[in-house]
């Protein structure tokens, strides 16, 4: 083949990306993966001191093992995992090479990116669900002091800080806040801590609510942000509260323009989940493949690597299949 063509491009160097990327080194498929950050760019943007929820053996992906020190493995222990199955597989990973388009040519796809143009007869997109955050569509959003990633706790020490949500994230950064010397306040639309909340973590932070070191107002949103002080809508009143920064955990969701302007379908109802075959994750265009969490749309909390390792497999088969009977 071409030095621009290939049997199969992935786009997405997240750990189902690289997956789909072994299953074709296992075929013989000839491939390529292409990335628009850095590998396993949705792992690097966690938190620094986060800890999974799964344990290592769920995150184990083309028969690599992953040992971590604790009962569950930290993000540094994951980025050090996923590195090395890069290197043990020699998987042919462009880092930092945006797709920009996903176009139909002469019966196969052209896809377009900020460097190169290429050549294949499929496509697999991998992009996951952390690349665009959810707004909360407030007056001041877009003011320096909104963060909707969290990466230290350090910048917030002696700050007036806001978290906004209730789930995993929002726990973790209330908590890593508050400890590393913040003053936090959250902002909780639902009348309590999300039961999904690591089970380890729950009681701390509805203990630490409890005895007034982090203050909690439930059943309230944002109404507006300012550069010293922040609007809060409770059941009853509104109030205003003084804040340095709001750190907005809303949770995060694909990128649908992306996945539309592929020509890629969307359910009409309000989980947003792509149209693809569930068994071969093929979508309603022939050839154009979805892998991983990007194909919950808004359920997020669906599919994660431990039950999206087997799309790679699915995909594959289907793939090899295609070839064998030409």
């Amino acid at each position: 083949m071409g030095k621009n063509i290939y049997d199969v491009i992935i786009i997405g160097a997240g750990p189902i990306g690289l997956a789909c990327g072994i299953e074709a080194v296992k075929r013989k498929i000839n491939y390529l993966i292409l990335e628009e950050g850095c590998l396993v760019n949705s792992i690097y943007n966690y938190p620094v001191n986060m800890t999974f929820f799964s344990t290592s053996d769920r995150l184990e992906i083309g028969e690599v093992p992953f040992i971590s020190h604790g009962p569950k493995p930290t993000r540094s222990e994951a980025l050090e995992y996923y590195r090395r199955v890069v290197m043990s597989w020699k998987l042919n990973v462009h880092l930092y090479e945006k797709v920009k388009d996903v176009n139909d040519s002469e019966g196969s796809y052209e896809v377009v990116t900020a460097k190169e143009k290429y050549l294949c007869k499929r496509v697999i997109i991998s992009t996951g669900f952390y690349g665009k955050p959810n707004l909360m569509n407030v007056a001041g959003e877009t003011l320096p002091k909104v963060k909707h990633y969290y990466n230290d706790p350090h910048p917030f020490f002696d700050q007036k800080v806001i978290v906004v949500g209730s789930a995993n994230s929002a726990v973790d950064v209330a908590l890593e806040t508050f400890r590393k010397g913040a003053e936090v306040t959250m902002v909780i639309r639902e009348s309590e801590i999300n039961n999904r909340v690591k089970y380890w973590v729950k009681p701390d932070i509805e203990n630490r609510i409890k005895e007034g070191s982090i203050k909690a107002y439930f059943n309230s949103t944002i109404k507006e942000i300012r550069d010293e002080e922040v609007d809060v809508q409770m059941p009853d009143e509104l109030i205003t509260i003084k804040n340095d920064f709001v750190l907005a955990m809303t949770g995060y969701q694909p990128d649908f323009s992306f996945l539309e302007k592929c020509g890629i379908e969307i359910s009409k109802n309000e989980n947003r989940e792509p149209v693809c075959n569930t068994n071969t994750f093929e979508t309603n265009r022939p050839g154009l493949f979805l892998a991983g969490v990007v194909c919950a749309g808004m359920v997020t909390n669906r599919l994660f690597i431990e039950n999206s390792r087997s799309h790679a497999k699915n995909i594959f088969d289907f793939i090899q299949n295609k070839l064998n009977n030409k």
